[in-house]
Formats: C-alpha cells, sequence, structure tokens
C-alpha cells in the first residue's frame, strides 16, 4: 500500500515548529496580547463587554424616524424623488401584471416554453410547460402572476445597477476596493433589517419591496460582472489595443463580450436571490406567492405553505435552467426565433380570449393542503415524542438544546471580551493577513460598542452549532457526488428544491416536528445551507488535476488514499469557499429563525420591523453585519501576493 506525501519549503537555521509562519503570527499575537490585556483589564475588567465602551444610538435613531414620519408627505426630498421612484416602480410592476393577464394561462405557459426550447430544447421547453401548468393545478396562478411581475421589474433594477456597479468595479481598482466593503454590508444586512428604512421611506406596498430586493439581489450581479471584466484574457486586450481601438471600444467589443459566462452566471445568481426574498416582501405588503406563505406560517398551516412554495421553487428551477443554458452557449432551435415566439404567444392569447379562457378554470385546480396537513398531522403525532428506543423529534431538539447550544453559548459568555477578540484576531490572521484580522477584530469590536454583546453571541452560538452540522452532512454528501455520478445525478433535483425553497417554508414543517426554541432555527439553517457546501465541495473535487490523480493510482494507492492524500489537499480552496457560504447562509436563516424562539438578533430585528422600531431594528441589524463580517474574515483565505523574485 503506498503512502503518498507531500514536500514543504522553509527556511534553514530554525528548529522544528519555529519555521512555520503560523507559529510567527501566533507568537507576534501573545507578545501583544501580554503588554495590552494586563492594561485593558485593569481598566475595564473582564467580563462582559463594559458598559462604558458602549455608545446608545436609540435617541438619534427615534429623531430620524420622526423626522422622516412627519416630512414624508411635505418634504420636497419625499415628493420630487421618492414619490418618483415608488410612482415609476407601481408602473413597472402594474404593466408587467396586466400583460400577462392578457396573455393567460395558455399564452404565458406557450412563450415560456417556447422560449426554453430556442435557449435549450424541447426538454426544458417541456420542463417549463409543465411548471406553468402545475403552478395553475395548485390554484396558484394568479399569485404566481403576481410574483412574476414583482420579479421581473425587481431583476431589471437589480441587473441594472449591478452591471453599472460591476462596469465601475471592474475598471477601476480605487473603485474596488471602495465598493466592495458596500457590497459586503448589503449581502451580509438580513433582509428584515434593511425593510425597516425601506418601509420608513415608502410605506407598505410594492415600491418597498421591489427596492428591497433590488438591495439584496443586486450584489452578486455586480461582484460577477467585476470579476468577469478583471478576468479577461490580457492578450486579447493587447491585440484590440494595437489596433487602435478606443477605451470604449475595448470594452464592448473585448471586455464584455469575454466576460459572457460570468455575466449571465450573475443574472442566474440575481434571479435566485429575488425568488427567495418574495417571502421576506409578502411583510410589507408585496402579495403573490409569498403572501400565501406568510399567512400559512402565522397560521401553522403547512398544506397552504408547501401549495405557494411549489410554484416558487418552479420558477426558480425554470428559471436556473434558463439561464444556466443561456451562459453555457447551447441552444435547442435556432429556427424558434422572437419574432415566432411572440407571434405565436399572441396568437394564442387571442384565441384564449375568444373562448373566453384566459382565466386558469376553477375546475381544473387541485387543493393539496388537506392531504398534506393530514400527512403532517401524523408525523407530528408519531414522531413528535414517545418513539421507542430512539426518542421523538422534540426529545432531539431537547436534547440538541442541552448539550450543544446551551454549552456553547454559556461558554462564549463566559469569556472575558478581550479573550474573544484574541481568538477572532489569532484566528483571522492565521488563514489571512493582518489586515483581514484588523478587520474581523474591529467588526466584533463594533457590536460590542453597539450593545448588543450578549445577543450577539447568542447568534454566533447558534450559528457555530449549525455550521458544524452543515459541514459534517455537506463534505460527506458532496464527496459521495464527487466520486459518484448515479450520486450526483440523484441529488441534483433534490438539491435544486432545497435551494431554491422560500426560507419560510422550512420553519413550517421544522416548528410541526421540532416544537419552538433555537433547534428549530438550527434546523432550517441547516437544510438551508446545506445545498450550497454540498456543490462547492463536489465540484471542487472533480476539478482535481486528472495527471494527480493518475499518478497516485500508479503508485499503487487506494481509493480512500487519493481522496484524503490527493483530492481534499488538492480541493482546499474549494472547501474552504464551501465554509464560508455555509456560514453567510445559515447566518441568513438564524436571523429568520428569530421569528420561531430563535432569539437573539434574528429577535431584534423582527421585533424592530412589527413595532417600527428603527433604533432596536437597525441596530440588530448592524450587529448582524459585523458578525457577518467578522464571520466572512475567519472562513475565508486571503490571496497573498508573492515576493518580487521569489
Amino acid at each position: 500500500m503506498a503512502t503518498i506525501t507531500t514536500t514543504s519549503t522553509s527556511r534553514p537555521g530554525l528548529p522544528g515548529i519555529l519555521r512555520r509562519p503560523a507559529t510567527h503570527k501566533l507568537l507576534a499575537l501573545a507578545v501583544v496580547a501580554a503588554v495590552l490585556v494586563p492594561l485593558v483589564n485593569s481598566r475595564w475588567g473582564s467580563g462582559s463587554w463594559p458598559h462604558a465602551l458602549t455608545v446608545d444610538l436609540s435617541k438619534p435613531l427615534a429623531s430620524a424616524s420622526d423626522w422622516v414620519i412627519g416630512n414624508r408627505d411635505s418634504h420636497p426630498l419625499f415628493l420630487y424623488f421618492f414619490g418618483y421612484i415608488s410612482n415609476a416602480v407601481v408602473l413597472c410592476v402594474r404593466a408587467v401584471y396586466l400583460t400577462l393577464l392578457a396573455a393567460g394561462w395558455a399564452g404565458v405557459t406557450v412563450f415560456g416554453a417556447l422560449a426554453a426550447w430556442r435557449l435549450s430544447g424541447p426538454r426544458l421547453a417541456l420542463g417549463t410547460a409543465v411548471a406553468f401548468l402545475t403552478c395553475g393545478f395548485l390554484g396558484m396562478w394568479v399569485p404566481t402572476m403576481q410574483t412574476l411581475a414583482l420579479m421581473v421589474v425587481a431583476v431589471i433594477a437589480s441587473v441594472l445597477v449591478g452591471a453599472l456597479l460591476g462596469l465601475a468595479a471592474g475598471l477601476s481598482d480605487r473603485l474596488d476596493r471602495a465598493l466592495r466593503p458596500v457590497l459586503d454590508t448589503m449581502q451580509v444586512l438580513p433582509a428584515f433589517a434593511y425593510l425597516l428604512p425601506v418601509v420608513l421611506v415608502f410605506g407598505i406596498g410594492v415600491p418597498a419591496a421591489v427596492l428591497a430586493t433590488v438591495v439584496y439581489a443586486a450584489p452578486p450581479m455586480a461582484r460577477l460582472t467585476a470579476l468577469g471584466l478583471r478576468g479577461a484574457d490580457p492578450e486579447v486586450l493587447e491585440a484590440v489595443e494595437s489596433l487602435g481601438a478606443t477605451a470604449r471600444q475595448r470594452l464592448l467589443t473585448a471586455r464584455i463580450p469575454l466576460a459572457r459566462k460570468e455575466l449571465l452566471l450573475g443574472l442566474n445568481q440575481t434571479i435566485m436571490m429575488a425568488l427567495s426574498m418574495a417571502v421576506i416582501a409578502s411583510v410589507i405588503g408585496a402579495g403573490g406567492l409569498g403572501d400565501r406563505v406568510y399567512q400559512a406560517l402565522a397560521s401553522v398551516d403547512v398544506g397552504a405553505a408547501l401549495a405557494a412554495g411549489i410554484p416558487i421553487v418552479l420558477l426558480a428551477v425554470v428559471l436556473d435552467r434558463v439561464t444556466g443554458a443561456a451562459g453555457d452557449g447551447t441552444t435547442g432551435s435556432r429556427t424558434i426565433g422572437r419574432p415566432y415566439a411572440l407571434a405565436v404567444t399572441v396568437a394564442v392569447a387571442v384565441a384564449a380570449r375568444l373562448l373566453g379562457r384566459l382565466d386558469w378554470p376553477a375546475s381544473w385546480t387541485l387543493d393539496i393542503a388537506e392531504p398534506v396537513n393530514r400527512a403532517v398531522d401524523w408525523m407530528t403525532a408519531h414522531l413528535y415524542s414517545g418513539v421507542p428506543v430512539i426518542g421523538g423529534t422534540a426529545d432531539w431538539a431537547a436534547h440538541f438544546t442541552t448539550w450543544i447550544l446551551d454549552p456553547v453559548r454559556s461558554g462564549l459568555q463566559w469569556l472575558p471580551w478581550w479573550s474573544v477578540l484574541l481568538v477572532v484576531a489569532a484566528t483571522a490572521w492565521l488563514i489571512g493577513t493582518w489586515r483581514t484580522a484588523l478587520t474581523a477584530v474591529l467588526a466584533m469590536a463594533a457590536i460590542g460598542v453597539l450593545g448588543v454583546w450578549g445577543p450577539s453571541l447568542d447568534t454566533l452560538s447558534q450559528v457555530l452549532a449549525a455550521v458544524a452540522v452543515t459541514l459534517v452532512l455537506g463534505f460527506a454528501t458532496g464527496i459521495a457526488a464527487a466520486r459518484s455520478d448515479r450520486v450526483e445525478r440523484a441529488l441534483r433535483p433534490v438539491l435544486d428544491v432545497f435551494q431554491t425553497m422560500p426560507q419560510f417554508v422550512y420553519l413550517i414543517p421544522v416548528v410541526a416536528l421540532f416544537g419552538v426554541g433555537r433547534a428549530p432555527a438550527v434546523a432550517a439553517a441547516v437544510v438551508y445551507a446545506l445545498p450550497a457546501v454540498v456543490r462547492i465541495t463536489a465540484q471542487g473535487l472533480r476539478q482535481v488535476d486528472p495527471a494527480a490523480l493518475e499518478s497516485a493510482r500508479s503508485l499503487g494507492a487506494t481509493g480512500r488514499q487519493q481522496l484524503w492524500q490527493v483530492q481534499l489537499p488538492l480541493a482546499r480552496r474549494s472547501l474552504l469557499l464551501a465554509v464560508n457560504q455555509g456560514v453567510v447562509l445559515v447566518l441568513a436563516v438564524v436571523i429568520i429563525g428569530g421569528l420561531v424562539g430563535g432569539g437573539a438578533l434574528g429577535y431584534n430585528v423582527a421585533f424592530g420591523l412589527a413595532q417600527g422600531d428603527l433604533a432596536t431594528g437597525l441596530v440588530a441589524g448592524a450587529a448582524i453585519v459585523c458578525l457577518g463580517l467578522m464571520l466572512d474574515r475567519v472562513t475565508q483565505p486571503t490571496e497573498r501576493r508573492p515576493k518580487k523574485g521569489a
């Protein structure tokens, strides 16, 4: 049995462990801690975050909220700027919605199928038609059209905003550095947190929902646009420049065409994130499928939530496949062009109007809520408690809370505040640079300054527990998918459903099975984050250099040795990216878990939105941004530039 070893270069003359760069960093940090900790401890103590280092923002935020409410109907800023934006959004959404209703269920289905056929082929066309027809059979045609109209406007606005930001960041290093923290904040800030200021300015309704969706969905487009422009082949750009092309011509004829795949991937991610906002936006009056899911959550009606959640998943899967096919450059049939598809759609819509069949027939609907609720009731009655030997789901939740969540939270809150900062600094510096460590420490310190140190550590304990479970399950499943094409094909539709299902929908069956508390919030977060970890892990392992695997096999390595000594080390960056994405996604759902007893920062954000308390909601939202920024820095390694002459 062969053993594969790797060699590493180190500086001669230093004994053993002192040769490692990580040791140098820890020694430097230990020296700094030995000097600063006694001073800090003597001045502010070693317990929780000292009150003397907090800043009370409740009064200025309350004053700002009162000013906005008092001037919303009279100030020129609201009348002639925000008012025009609000009216434009309403008109655009209404125009798209009326167009969809005018086309009727038959026209929309035919147009979607023909568009999918042109981009991918008859298989996707059939799937698209089945998806739209399923929305009708579930009795959700009108809510689906409402959501689709909102989606069209929100995605177009998100793509425009994201593309412009990405264009600026892709062409200017200075703007790229300036926009990076802004995009980080937009992506990490939970939706509930920025719903509050948006509602404060625009009120309850469609404009606030669309603009909140744009804030949430634009960053992926901006990041991928900048990535594509910066990754353009330098030789091609040099060749175009040598032909005398201007900067504008180089952008339009070389940079943007070369970044086509990244741009379409950005469109795909924007659509996915906009759909995930469909339910959250219903909290502020967006209507559509999201409103049905939210109402089902309020009454713990799993059947109704599933009936409204399935169309959202179907829309997400269809749009994911269509944009994915466009990104791959594959086309199904060039004979089906845009004018032909439009003409057929118009003909079908006119025929449906003449036959009086524009609206989905009420007799064609299928009620799945009642059988689903009966199944859930059976599961609750037989699985919630009293199961021999293994216990019920309520027992599992109680044990998980008692044995894992409580000890982790107690341990974090027991640690002196300065020791938490030291742990954050050490972790971030070990995998990054001193700038990474400084950013992480400042983000964690800002949480204490905001006065929410205790709730933030409570949220952190839930995130750590959920991430641990997610990584164990995600890495194991990703390895299985990478080593077996059959497993990968079987998992793909399951991962699609899990990744596109609205976050609120997860909470309903989880609460039914596990009750109310922190455990269901963690369970929902695990289910939501698991698909991304599995996909990234499997992709990273599959992209390992085949020559390295062939070399290992030629040396007689077993499959297990190839995995542990070749594939996993070479896929290290992908695995770290999986950890990073798992942390970000877990944090997003743990916050929403505040609605089902998760408490901590999630509860503060939800309470601020429900009560119109800008101070509570925004402070908790800012703390979540800082927590997300810290977790991002300690889980994502920083590229180091090679030294000159190396």
